[in-house]
């Protein structure tokens, strides 16, 4: 990872490429949008600040042009919201010819597969690995026009590589950098372990108001109230019963929190309470847009996704789709025309054993 593309000029984006950066690699940042590297590229880079290395991190490349981006690097990190992974793919497909690993932070759910499905439909012969982290590893944000905060490192986070043999010569690029990636049984596992889920789309919809009426407040400590977690708790449950079906290892959110962030809990809290009881959230503020990505990314490209492998299991997902139906309502959309299905992702009519062999050694589907 002397040379290292990060693809995303976001609060993850920045905060990935200035951490490595600051740790000795070369880092080489893309952006699809020229107004979110303008100042930065003024710079020459960003300033680190929070609980991680702080300093000045210099970006050795800051371009528009991700075929640039990624020219010359073995490691890729993709650092951008879920929708701009099939887009992604589709430029690079043509460019993965030397085994690059590929790593979404994070993958959303069925992030991997959908990268792996479209790369490879543009471009049969392309060689390379993708990768999904379960979560991003920093709570951060932008804090200035070339600045960025860390505010908590998860403690540990699960990562795995689409096929699961490939998994741990992704974590020995990874590990030097980022201790806390552990590996997960596969990519499964990853997208059904999604937290984002969670706590990102229902508490934006259930407090829309607010934000469009450009209220501050605290995203998670003041945003997910004891009705709202009664919701949330609804939507966990759904989760983790898709999961089981699958056979596939999680954990309930009130579990993810005491994990990632050392938040200590009780059998009897609530998701209002283990919330409540951690810091990695706090000092986060909700967004003044009622079309930020807590619903556009994270109803089409985790809620869907979910809802979806609810049908594949036969395990019924009412309030997750509750809630598509109210996001559709409120955009005046439709997620799940844009979002991963199963016939986007290429999965429509695929056995469930069929697909556990795909994200296990790569068999290919039928």
């Amino acid at each position: 990872m002397n040379r290292v593309a990060v693809l995303g000029a976001g609060n993850g984006g920045l905060s990935i490429g200035a951490f490595l950066s600051l740790s000795g690699c070369s880092v080489q940042l893309f952006d699809k949008f020229p107004a979110a590297i303008e100042q930065i590229r003024e710079a020459g880079g960003v300033t680190l600040k929070g609980v991680s290395r702080t300093g000045f991190a210099k970006f050795d490349m800051i371009t528009t042009n991700v075929v640039e981006a990624i020219e010359g690097c073995r490691m890729i990190l993709v650092v951008t919201p879920a929708f701009a992974h099939r887009e992604l793919a589709e430029t690079m497909a043509p460019y993965l010819d030397r085994g690059q690993k590929i790593v979404l932070n994070p993958g959303r759910t069925a992030g991997a597969i959908e990268f792996h499905m479209r790369a490879k439909a543009i471009n049969p012969k392309a060689d390379f690995v993708v990768a999904e982290a379960q979560s991003l590893i920093y709570a951060c944000r932008k804090t200035g026009p070339a600045e960025v905060t860390i505010f908590k490192v998860k403690n540990e986070m699960a990562l795995a590589a689409l096929p699961a043999t490939r998994t741990e010569e992704v974590l020995q690029e990874l590990k030097p950098f980022y201790p806390q990636f552990i590996a997960a049984e596969n990519v499964l596992e990853t997208s059904l372990l999604n937290i984002g889920a969670i706590f990102h789309p229902t508490p934006a919809l259930l407090n829309i108001a607010r934000i469009e009426n450009k209220e501050l407040f605290e995203y998670y400590m003041d945003g997910i109230t004891p009705c709202v977690s009664n919701v949330l708790e609804r939507i966990d449950a759904e989760r983790v019963a898709v999961a089981k079906a699958f056979g596939v290892k999680t954990m309930t959110c009130i579990e993810w929190l005491e994990d990632v962030y050392g938040s200590p809990h009780t059998d009897s809290d609530s998701i209002y309470e283990a919330v409540q009881k951690q810091d990695g959230y706090r000092g986060i503020e909700a967004p003044q847009n009622p079309f930020a990505r807590y619903i556009s990314e994270d109803v089409p490209m985790s809620l869907v996704p979910l809802a979806e492998f609810g049908r594949i299991t036969g395990v019924p997902t009412p309030t997750m789709n509750l809630m598509i139906d109210l996001a559709n309502l409120i955009h005046q959309k439709d997620y799940r025309a844009e979002g991963r299905t199963l016939a986007r992702l290429g999965l429509e009519g695929v056995f469930l054993d069929d697909l556990k062999k795909f994200v296990a050694t790569g068999t290919p589907l039928p």
